[in-house]
């Protein structure tokens, strides 16, 4: 039964009027009727409720010749003709008809004579008629038969809406039942692809065949474009590899081999921060891989694989034809499939650490599992009082292995572990737990002071070079330190002390820490803190502030150097210090770096169109060594100069001295193309340890940034005034520009100054600037 239907048989009802013979009073009920009749077949006719209401008002408007008409529904105004509806004062109407005061309505100048007729049901409110209060009141106020006709048009607009909630009722009813089968139908093809999953892992089917199924089984019960596993390389844990995919072109697993884990943004993150990410509009996500963006990637969804809890890769899921909401429904399924990812590859991994031996095949020491073995013994014999275990990590491992080649990655670790030999007892073990990671276990020690010589003794015997094929090499380690309890600890909770050492002896390098209770509490501040980071990253926390570079004979501003600030929604303005390291190690510097350098070149390339011509400013922004790495580099400067508008010139990287003394010849390479796009390159923190003129030559810089700490005593102490003039004397006759960080005052400006550096930065002149404060400073407002 349609709307009509349902209303029409109450037509006769709703217009009271008996029948008689034709009067005047009866050309008037005739009149009325046929008008309540063009109402209902007009309001009927509409699809939905809010059509109907638009449609009602402007019938009624028309048929009662008023000039404002006006639907309230639960206080609001619902539709109106012949007024704006944020003009109509909704809350005014409402009183006044409340206390019985509905007869007269003032809009600006106008005032209306009213007609109301409330209506029921649920929605209810009331249908208002107006007509503008001319000289005559007469000719504005309404009828007995006009405000009777009214009363009949808001029953029939009642009984119309109430017939409409009853279709939508019954519509949303069917989609529902229809979404249920649909969810049913879907919940059963996921059992029996997973329950098909389970037995080819029951019957030890060979692993790439299972996660090709798993893979397979996501891009058809998801129904998505693309779908695929990637997994971490087991020399390098900080890159990964595409295994299994579907959907993708032929030829992409192969060019997705070794990636950097931080280059694969959503797929990236997930494993980073072992949690599921997923992006709809992946355009305008600041983690998107401009690649993907360029093969029209429009959304993505990644949930990390685990094997035996730890993740060592990660499921994904993507569209590249339509935009795609990631329901609750789509995660959990995807989170499915990945758990049975997780099972098949922990299966798989304990069958081949069953069928192999004991020893690591590289180095000769211990494998995980004995090591792991040993140390439950050694804890389980109460008489031993106790044992030790050492955590050794390398700390440039992966730098040496990168620069010089997995060849000679695997000789630096087999020397390592001859060397772990020579620093312990015949009763002690020493293991390789993966990657460039090695454990020490003392399985007779009675206190954590019994480790403590051992592990000096081979952060001492590391600092020594290696003879790597004729080619001198060096590498530090950093060690933690715990002790176990016999009978008290299990060798878990004494790897994960030890662990918890290792992780503050690292913050430092090159030395060894012991286990304190505290280090629980900094090691899940560090764990918070990098949470917060990664969500920053989604959320777009982060704030840039620009500190002026003065040339220091004019005290005219010519450059800018940008700074990333975090803006934390609890803890207020973090400080770079305190989260870009943490950005490099997990890899977030890289979304962070990309967003920095493009709004960097979009504000500069903004105040230099308010600039004079010919007297452009020039901004100076950080690169990472993580960022240095990417092969990208390149072509990410070029899209942000292309995107701004801002010329090559007028941008400056900056680069740190350690950065370019452990460079590579790939690393050079990356910065000759940067040059060639002719943007300028700098040393930041010139003079802090590394400075030579060898790799001056080599690298293709144009500025040096004298660091802060040969500013601060430049005007006091003449050995630091004679250091710093040096350097720019060096500067001068290399033919760079030479830029003085962290000038305070007016006798360090004087003396920078006389000695020629030609520019200059500090709170001398301003502090970081907000770019609304860095506005008003380059383009002071004029008065009024």
């Amino acid at each position: 039964m349609t709307v009509r239907d349902q209303i029409g048989t109450n037509l006769e009802l709703l217009a009271g009027f008996p029948q008689v013979h034709p009067t005047t009073a009866d050309c008037n009920l005739v009149l009325a009727t046929q008008q309540l009749t063009e109402f209902l077949a007009v309001v009927a006719d509409r699809p939905d409720e809010s059509a109907a209401q638009h449609a009602a008002v402007e019938c009624a408007l028309r048929a009662l010749d008023a000039d404002l008409a006006v639907l309230m529904v639960d206080g609001g105004v619902a539709a109106a003709v012949g007024l704006p509806v944020n003009r109509i004062p909704a809350y005014a109407l409402t009183t006044s008809y409340l206390a019985g005061r509905p007869a007269t309505l003032r809009v600006g100048d106008v005032t209306y004579t009213l007609a109301v007729a409330p209506l029921g049901g649920a929605s209810s409110g009331m249908l208002v008629i107006g007509r503008e209060s001319g000289d005559s009141s007469d000719l504005s106020d309404f009828t007995d038969e006009e405000i009777c006709l009214l009363r009949g048009m808001a029953r029939v607009l009642e009984l119309s809406l109430q017939a409409l909630h009853l279709v939508e009722a019954e519509r949303r009813q069917a989609s529902e039942n229809s979404r249920l089968i649909d969810s049913l139908r879907r919940r059963q093809r996921l059992f029996d692809e997973l329950s098909q999953i389970q037995r080819a892992i029951a019957r030890r089917e060979p692993l790439p065949e299972i996660l090709n199924r798993v893979t397979a089984g996501v891009a058809e019960l998801l129904d998505v474009d693309i779908a695929g596993l990637t997994v971490l390389e087991n020399d390098d844990p900080d890159r990964m590899s595409l295994v299994s995919a579907a959907g993708v072109p032929d030829d992409v697993p192969a060019k997705m081999q070794r990636i950097p884990v931080a280059a694969l943004g959503v797929v990236g993150l997930s494993i980073m921060g072992d949690e599921l990410v997923a992006v709809d509009d992946y355009s305008n996500s600041p983690i998107a891989v401009p690649e993907l963006v360029q093969h029209r990637v429009k959304s993505v969804m990644a949930v990390p694989v685990h094997e035996n809890g730890v993740v060592v890769g990660a499921m994904f899921a993507g569209m590249h034809t339509v935009r795609r909401d990631w329901d609750k429904a789509s995660q959990e399924m995807l989170l499915a499939f990945a758990e049975h990812a997780s099972l098949a590859v922990t299966d798989a991994r304990t069958l081949t650490e069953m069928n192999a031996s004991f020893h690591d095949s590289l180095t000769g020491l211990a494998s995980r599992s004995l090591f792991v073995t040993r140390t439950e013994n050694a804890l389980g014999n109460v008489r031993n009082g106790g044992a030790a275990a050492l955590l050794v990590g390398l700390d440039r491992f992966k730098m040496i292995n990168d620069a010089l080649g997995h060849g000679s990655g695997d000789q630096l670790l087999a020397a390592v572990a001859d060397r772990l030999r020579e620093c312990l007892r015949t009763d002690d073990t020493a293991a390789r737990l993966g990657g460039d990671e090695f454990a020490v276990l003392l399985p007779e020690a009675n206190n954590v002071e019994a480790a403590v010589p051992v592990a000096r003794r081979i952060v001492t015997a590391m600092r020594e070079p290696f003879d790597l094929d004729g080619r001198e090499t060096f590498v530090t380690c950093s060690i933690g330190v715990a002790f176990g309890e016999a009978g008290q600890h299990d060798a878990q909770e004494l790897l994960v002390r030890a662990d918890l050492a290792l992780f503050e002896a690292k913050k430092g390098k090159d030395q060894y820490a012991v286990f304190e209770p505290s280090m629980r509490e900094s090691f899940q501040r560090h764990l918070e803190m990098e949470a917060d980071l990664r969500r920053a990253v989604l959320r777009h926390e982060f704030q840039l502030r620009f500190q002026p570079i003065v040339r220091l004979a004019t005290n005219e501003i010519s450059g800018l150097e940008a700074l990333v600030r975090w803006q934390h929604p609890e803890r207020g303005m973090i400080p770079p210090l305190d989260f870009i390291p943490l950005a490099e190690e997990t890899g977030m510097i890289v979304p962070i770096g990309e967003w920095v350098l493009r709004e960097a070149c979009r504000q500069a390339a903004g105040w230099n169109a308010q600039r004079e011509p010919g007297n452009p400013l020039s901004v100076s922004v950080n690169l990472s060594a993580v960022q240095l790495e990417r092969v990208e580099l390149t072509e990410l400067v070029s899209s942000a100069l292309a995107e701004s508008g801002l010329p090559a010139q007028c941008l400056v990287i900056e680069l740190t001295e350690s950065l370019l003394v452990d460079h590579r010849q790939e690393t050079l390479d990356r910065l000759a193309a940067v040059k060639a796009l002719g943007v300028r390159l700098a040393i930041d923190d010139f003079g802090t340890g590394y400075s030579s003129l060898a790799y001056l030559r080599r690298f293709p810089v144009d500025i040096i940034k004298i660091d802060k700490s040969f500013v601060d005593d430049v005007g006091d102490v003449p050995a630091a005034a004679a250091l710093t003039l040096g350097i720019i004397q060096l500067g001068q006759a290399l033919q760079l520009s030479t830029v003085a960080e962290g000038i305070e005052d007016a006798g360090q400006l004087s003396e920078l100054t006389d000695g020629n550096c030609e520019l200059g930065q500090g709170y001398f002149f301003a502090e970081p600037l907000t770019p609304e404060a860095m506005q008003d400073l380059l383009f002071p407002p004029t008065a009024a």
